[in-house]
């Protein structure tokens, strides 16, 4: 049996110790020099940036073949490429396009958006229960539910509705059954 499985010495722990100390500060002052939207809400694009940088974070402490300078600059490297697509999506509607999921209406007074529905695998067990997440016990209280862009279910109740000018306009028009 190889022991160095069980141990292999002091220079491995040694290793890990400062990498994880130093890649740990390094993360933190690049993260927060980026800012919150680096790590805000997850869209499909944040979620992939943020499991790339824990991938790479994660290789360097455990592989003694890959420098921390690196794993430094892959990190440094993915935040200013995420930074650059917000500044992009943030100045070019088509951009926002190419990038951002729209908003998708899947129920809306009394009714069930099926093409909606099937379009993005839901059941309406999904919609009841997002309604139940939010407090509620029936979807007569409910006006609209809403695919948000970062695959989060949103419930609007009657009294929220108003004239629904955050509703229809972003996620186009209701189904006609």
């Amino acid at each position: 049996m190889d022991m160095t499985q069980f141990w292999d010495g002091w220079d491995p722990i040694i290793h890990t110790v400062i990498t994880l100390t130093a890649g740990y500060l390094a993360l933190l002052i690049i993260l927060r020099l980026s800012g919150p939207r680096t790590m805000a809400s997850m869209t499909p694009l944040d979620f992939i940036v943020a499991v790339t940088i824990g991938s790479a974070f994660g290789r360097t402490l455990t592989a003694v073949d890959v420098p921390l300078s690196q794993a430094i600059l892959t990190v440094l490297l993915l935040v200013l490429l995420q930074w650059l697509m917000a500044w992009m999506r943030g100045r070019s509607p088509k951009m926002r396009r190419i990038l951002d999921a729209p908003p998708v209406l899947i129920y809306y007074q009394g009714k069930f958006q099926r093409k909606a529905l099937r379009k993005h695998q839901l059941v309406e067990d999904d919609i009841h229960t997002a309604v139940r997440s939010s407090s509620r016990g029936s979807l007569k209280e409910v006006s609209a539910v809403i695919l948000e862009q970062n695959g989060g279910l949103v419930v609007i109740g009657d009294a929220e509705l108003d004239d629904s000018s955050s509703v229809l306009k972003f996620t186009g028009e209701a189904e006609d059954d």
